[in-house]
């Protein structure tokens, strides 16, 4: 039996790949779900970590964000991999709890190889993932995710801006050096192509 809450979601993820999870976030929340994010829910002067540790007690669902970075990356988003696995062991069988979800290909951790994850760098993964969403809500007895005119958001990684071409130092640069007074045994270099005139005078 669904209610009017919404299924409360806490988004796992690696800083360096906000600007991703952020268009994940922003979409879930257009679908009537309440996703934790710690950019949009930590306060200014609250402790991190405990307002993180608390979050994971309190969600319906968790969804691990992946990608190169975030898998090789040492830190507290291991942690909060360790974290959400052990949330996820205190599960029924069979449950939809944790959610890996890939925004680029990479290679899933050891841990996580048992759980079916969801690419979402796909045209169908935002798809994929609001059923799974919608079968944990029916669960928990949370509101139902409605895509209905939503359009799912682009995840994709960006690709780096191409690198400047070195202009040639061949080209003619038009530089003219007057030289006055007496100059002799004297060599001057100034570039390719530039123009010397010695305006000396006997």
């Amino acid at each position: 039996m669904t209610s009017n809450r919404p299924l409360k979601i806490f988004i796992s993820y690696a800083f360096a790949d906000n600007a991703l999870v952020e268009k994940v976030y922003s979409h879930l929340v257009r679908l009537g779900a309440d996703p934790w994010l710690d950019t949009e829910k930590l306060l200014p002067g609250q402790e991190w970590k405990q307002e993180i540790t608390k979050a994971l007690e309190d969600v319906d669902l968790i969804l691990l964000c992946l990608t190169k970075r975030s898998v090789s990356k040492e830190g507290y988003v291991q942690k909060e991999m360790r974290l959400a696995l052990d949330r996820a062991l205190e599960m029924p069988d069979g449950s939809i709890f944790l959610i890996p979800a890939r925004l680029e290909e990479c290679e899933m951790p050891y841990s996580l190889k048992d759980y079916q994850w969801v690419d979402l760098f796909t045209e169908s993964g935002m798809a994929k993932l609001v059923k799974s969403l919608n079968l944990r809500a029916q669960k928990v007895g949370a509101k139902l995710l409605s895509s209905d005119g939503v359009p799912a958001p682009e995840i994709k990684k960006q690709k780096a801006a191409p690198k400047r071409k070195k202009t040639s130092s061949n080209s003619n640069s038009g530089v003219v050096i007057n030289i006055q007074g007496q100059n002799s045994n004297s060599n001057i270099v100034v570039g390719n192509e530039n123009k010397v005139s010695n305006n000396s005078e006997e």
